[in-house]
């Protein structure tokens, strides 16, 4: 049974910086797609950032080039999300994701099989 777990999420100022960490079981992280969606009050849930298996290729969404990073630790089986100069916009809540997905279904939420239950991120003005 695949579990993800994510932690990290909190209260923070605009400008600040956050790390989400997503710490999986149940599978391996070197033979799967890994991802991060959030979704806002009353907004859809949306694409931030995808990592391949192999780690060596990341996808983020246009809202968050250059702000967020995506990486994983093999070792620890663990995927993270660093941010840094959060803005109020990225309010919302976190998610992992990890499934079987090829370039061109990174950034598609339905790509992927299994979820986490979320972090909530809330940043102030």
């Amino acid at each position: 049974q695949v579990k993800l777990e994510e932690s990290g999420g909190d209260l923070v100022q605009a400008g600040g910086s956050l790390r989400l960490s997503c710490a999986a079981s149940g599978r391996t992280f070197g033979n799967y797609g890994w991802a991060w969606f959030r979704q806002a009050p009353g907004k859809e849930r949306e694409f931030v950032a995808a990592i391949k298996p192999s780690g060596a290729s990341t996808r983020y969404a246009d809202s968050v080039k250059g702000r967020f990073t995506i990486s994983g630790d093999r070792a620890k089986n663990t995927v993270y999300l660093q941010m840094n100069n959060l803005k109020p916009d990225d309010t919302a809540v976190y998610y992992c994701a990890s499934g079987r997905t090829i370039s061109s279904s990174m950034t598609d939420g339905s790509a992927y099989d299994s979820w986490g239950q979320g972090t909530q991120v809330t940043v102030s003005s």
